[in-house]
């Protein structure tokens, strides 16, 4: 498992949206945001389409434009405008063989949750669950979001977990203090979805991060325990919980993150104490949006409060 190449300045950048379209003004901004920055652009004609419904074009549209980004030399890195809903139709039409004899910075959460994963198992390229153009860098690129996306994009040897003054990680489970694993993981609906596809993510011997947005508790809740009974958290090293964004809780003491401590105590294994579990990771759909190194080797210690990459390119 290695990390790509680190973004270097005046890079060029492919630019795709494999989920939902955006506007053609909201595009416009996209453009001249990366463009202030000084990088070169290489833009995907189906990031305003919106003739598929809901997504930005057929997913043979969208894989073609994501195999084109990562087979062309130029491109340095691709990175994801938005999310939304669609990419897992997508999946079946990415050429792996590309990906990883192409590889490269990719960027992107939330629906492309299986895609972070699935290159990072079948192809062993670390990608980025990181900010997005349109949903994170246009209107609200604050400092800490910044600063963690470039550090984890130009590490020599390290990248630690950036964490916010304004919000300190929660030690939720000691456990046994320090783990060393591989990360996986991402929104939990599309890695709850992933059960029983060819691209199930993969948890056995990792550290397992998990972040949601929208929905009741009681979707939260199925989701969660349909991890548990597939035996998702029986082999996990420890579990990183993130933003849990616009949720509806009924009862304040009783949220995602109890949630998940009951299915990581019941889960089928005589040590689920000793799983170490730290929350309030400030990355998801909130703000501000800590960049993950999804497949990267990771070292998680509750005793001494730190999460470090190890950078290996």
């Amino acid at each position: 498992m290695k990390f790509p190449k680190k973004l270097k300045k005046g890079a060029c950048i492919g630019l795709v949206a494999c989920s939902s379209f955006i506007s053609k003004e909201r595009l416009e901004a996209c453009i001249a945001f990366l463009k202030e920055r000084g990088y070169r652009l290489k833009v995907a004609d189906n990031i305003t389409s919106n003739k598929a419904g809901y997504m930005a074009g057929e997913e043979t549209v969208r894989a073609q434009w994501l195999n084109r980004m990562f087979a062309d030399p130029e491109v340095e890195a691709i990175f994801c405008v938005r999310g939304g809903d669609g990419s897992n139709r997508m999946i079946t039409r990415v050429d792996l063989d590309i990906v990883q004899a192409n590889p490269k910075i990719f960027v992107g959460y939330s629906d492309t949750t299986t895609m972070l994963n699935l290159f990072a198992d079948r192809c062993g390229l670390v990608t980025f669950h990181g900010p997005m153009v349109s949903s994170n860098m246009v209107d609200a690129y604050d400092d800490d979001t910044r600063i963690s996306f470039e550090e984890a994009l130009t590490a020599e040897t390290e990248y630690q977990y950036h964490e916010p003054d304004a919000h300190p990680m929660v030690i939720a489970q000691e456990g046994c203090g320090k783990v060393m694993a591989p990360l996986a993981g991402g929104n939990l609906e599309l890695i709850g979805t992933s059960i029983g596809t060819p691209y199930e993510v993969e948890t056995d011997g990792k550290i397992l991060f998990i972040e949601e947005v929208h929905g009741h508790i009681g979707n939260l809740d199925r989701t969660v325990f349909q991890l548990r009974d597939a035996g998702k958290f029986d082999k996990v090293k420890g579990v990183l919980l993130g933003q849990f964004t616009d949720m509806i809780i009924d009862e304040a003491d009783y949220g995602p993150e109890r949630v998940i401590m009951d299915a990581i105590r019941s889960c089928d294994r005589p040590d689920a104490d000793q799983v170490p579990v730290i929350t309030n990771i400030q990355s998801g759909h909130g703000q501000p949006m800590i960049t993950l190194p999804i497949g990267a080797m990771c070292e998680m210690d509750t005793k001494n409060r730190t999460i470090r990459f190890r950078v290996d390119r």
